[in-house]
């Protein structure tokens, strides 16, 4: 296999450091981590984990995606995604204009059907097909939602713009996923939905997650349990406020507040044990497997990878689960087993992430980064690893 590129995550880590006139020790004085470490990354010796970059962006004033290149272009256009996201861009943007008289809209059972509908397209990550029927759909619930408001249509275009933040996230325009999220809550308000409103701060929250903003998305999680408190206990209500537990897990886990990922993870558990597998709620995965998947990322994103990997032993993801989630966790299992040193077993399970979700992994930074770090750790690299690295572009 020929060489790896220049153009990755050290090397525009290098450029934002120089940029901003510090040398690799100030810089390092300035992060949790060590000079030795941003010397690796930044030479490309090893990977940078989510969790360093967001550090780094936070401690150079830059967006995460500076460093990490997204959105993918050169991949997005081979793949004819990036000629979706204009569309996308332009629906979001109809939302205060009324009623378009010229436009065809389908009943209104047809019309929450295909907001339904998208959300499974993007559980199942089919991505392309997600992200070509969403503008007309959002330009359709618009108009009918402007001439004749119900709070079927509400919650209808609040998921349609969840949907739109969803695909955004997937494809590395974070931009627009505010953007997204900036119109859910404007549905969601409409609709008078506090379960809606509550998913939207999960979502919010995650983007200071990524962003390495910890403080705030913990206020975040807070806000949304404070939502739900305004509404009856229900089984919906409740698997939300299971799932802002388990958003809270992470980020705390992130912030290396270990007190903080057992406390949420216990609280997890105990509403999972109340409703059972609750994934048909706002698509949220719920329920037992996804605690332990949580539990597992968790120990991930505290660098504990034996209980990572432990934990992750444990899990036989059932059929029936969202592909999307199914992959997060084969990539979070493969960055363990790369650095335990397990390279063939972090290659098999990067591969399955392939198989299940080729699109999803593809733009994946994670799975980027762990197979860059595989490169470097293989004394010869296989055929296949070869193959990885070549299909995302590196």
């Amino acid at each position: 296999m020929p060489p790896l590129d220049d153009d990755h995550t050290g090397t525009r880590i290098r450029e934002q450091r120089r940029l901003a006139c510090l040398s690799q020790r100030e810089l390092a004085d300035r992060i949790p981590y060590s000079y030795s470490l941003l010397n690796q990354v930044e030479c490309g010796a090893r990977p940078a984990t989510a969790d360093f970059v967001a550090a780094v962006a936070r401690a150079l004033r830059v967006d995460v995606t500076v460093l990490t290149g997204q959105p993918y272009v050169t991949q997005l256009h081979q793949d004819h995604l990036a000629e979706l996201v204009r569309p996308i861009r332009e629906a979001l943007d109809l939302y205060d204009l009324g009623v378009d008289p010229d436009l065809h809209v389908r009943p209104v059972e047809q019309l929450t059907a295909a907001a339904d509908d998208l959300c499974a397209q993007v559980r199942a990550t089919r991505l392309h097909a997600a992200a070509t029927a969403l503008p007309g759909t959002i330009a359709e619930l618009t108009t009918a939602a402007w001439r004749a408001p119900s709070t079927a249509l509400w919650q209808a275009l609040a998921s349609t713009y969840r949907t739109a933040h969803d695909v955004s996230v997937k494809l590395g325009y974070y931009d627009l996923s505010s953007v997204a999220l900036d119109r859910m809550d404007w549905a969601a308000q409409r609709a008078s939905d506090p379960c809606l409103a509550a998913v939207r701060q999960y979502m919010r929250a995650l983007v200071y997650f990524r962003e390495g903003e910890y403080t705030i998305g913990r206020r975040l999680i807070g806000s949304g349990h404070g939502i739900l408190g305004q509404s009856d206990e229900t089984r919906e209500s409740l698997a939300v406020a299971g799932q802002l537990h388990l958003g809270a897990s992470v980020i705390a886990a992130r912030a290396d507040d270990e007190t903080a990922v057992d406390a949420h993870i216990e609280e997890a558990t105990a509403v999972a044990g109340r409703v059972g597998d609750a994934s048909d709620v706002h698509w949220l995965s719920f329920g037992p497997t996804n605690v332990a998947m949580h539990r597992m990322s968790a120990a991930v994103e505290m660098h504990h990878y034996d209980e990572a990997l432990k934990q992750a032993k444990k899990i036989q993801p059932p059929a029936g689960m969202a592909t999307s989630r199914r992959a997060h966790f084969l990539i979070d299992r493969a960055r363990s087993e790369m650095e335990l040193g397990h390279t063939e077993a972090s290659l098999k399970s990067l591969v399955a992430a392939r198989r299940a979700a080729p699109e999803q992994t593809r733009y994946h930074p994670g799975a980027r980064e762990t197979i860059r770090g595989l490169v470097h750790l293989s004394r010869r690299t296989p055929e296949s690893l070869g193959s990885m690295a070549a299909w995302v572009g590196m």
